[in-house]
């Protein structure tokens, strides 16, 4: 049965991967024309490039995993019909934001229905902590699952960043998959992403010819953190939480940084670690290979957890990636004597 599993992932990455690439190619020249992002203060690109490159990778990633899931015709092999249409929705939501920038209420509102739509559709009985209530549980739920898909749109701020993110994420769900420690609908949504990230990443290189946009950023992060929260429920916290770790601590940092100082932190800004790791001397292709780096490391101790029946284990390995983290986020902080 794993082996099947993976054979499905394998016939979800693929197509995705070339119909990503393929989509992007063919998009790029509109998108030039009408979702074009000129360079502002507050931008890490110097010459205007077109947005709008999520277009692709949605919709490679939403047909692939669907194409195989309704190959596939079994029982424990269901679309994950709120989830997928969520997906679309927000993209939809994104796209109008990428062209005409959206007032910062009605776009947290849109994106509270998409998030509230996988939240309710998820069974009763599925929880993380039998013993807190459902209505607490849900609700906390769906604030972290808000803020999830908000930190992938603000980290989605360098070339191959959010490729650099996401690809260890998937690859490493695929991977727990196969393991047992998902659902098979999970497994293919995952290896499917997987694909349509590398497909889409040859584009999105330095210097980047497109960029994901709005349009990419926010269902990338409803899609990953649904995906994610299968393996909270599915009892394997540790995991969930480390391999979007990097993401977390830096967005959830700088948001907290902010407060504090009383600034407007719904504002667009360049304080993230991986902003100020540039204006302090790292190179782009540096910040990028450190964070996949790191992101690799992460995923290996997610997957170890996840293979260890011992929850101090599991707490170990989250400190080492905790640390692992805190150390890169400390050196991008730094002022580099050279580029790197």
């Amino acid at each position: 049965m794993a082996n099947s599993q993976l054979l499905l992932s394998f016939a979800a990455a693929v197509p995705g991967a070339l119909l990503s690439g393929v989509l992007t190619w063919a998009i790029r020249p509109l998108l030039v024309r009408i979702a074009l992002a000129k360079p502002n203060a507050r931008s890490s690109h110097r010459i205007p490039t077109p947005q709008g490159g999520g277009i692709a990778v949605i919709a490679a990633t939403l047909i692939a995993a669907i194409a195989v899931i309704a190959f596939a015709g079994t029982a424990e092999m269901k679309v994950p019909v709120a989830v997928f249409g969520a997906t679309l929705f927000i993209a939809v939501v994104g796209f109008g934001d990428d062209l005409d920038s959206i007032p910062v209420m009605p776009r947290l509102l849109l994106q509270g229905l998409a998030v509230a739509a996988v939240i309710l559709a998820a069974p009763e009985n599925v929880r993380i902590v039998p013993a807190c209530p459902l209505w607490l549980e849900r609700g906390l739920l769906f604030l972290a699952g808000l803020w999830f898909v908000n930190l992938v749109n603000f980290m989605d701020g360098l070339d191959l960043m959010t490729v650099a993110e996401i690809v260890p994420i998937t690859g490493a769900l695929v991977l727990v998959g196969w393991l047992g420690g998902l659902p098979a609908s999970t497994m293919v949504a995952a290896a499917a992403l997987f694909g349509a990230m590398l497909g889409f990443a040859p584009f999105n290189r330095p210097v980047a010819k497109i960029f994901l946009g709005d349009v990419g950023s926010l269902p990338i992060g409803i899609l990953a953190g649904w995906c994610l929260l299968q393996l909270a429920w599915h009892q394997q916290v540790a995991a969930a939480l480390l391999l979007p770790l990097y993401y977390l601590s830096d967005a959830t940092v700088t948001l907290l940084r902010r407060v504090v100082r009383r600034e407007p932190f719904w504002a667009a800004h360049r304080t993230h670690f991986y902003q100020r790791a540039t204006d302090n001397g790292f190179s782009v292709s540096r910040v990028v290979g450190e964070v996949f780096a790191l992101n690799i490391l992460l995923a290996a101790l997610a997957i170890a957890s996840v293979m260890t029946s011992s929850t101090a284990t599991a707490v170990l390995f989250f400190a080492i990636g905790g640390i692992a983290t805190a150390f890169l986020m400390h050196r991008f902080s730094r002022q580099r004597l050279s580029s790197g």
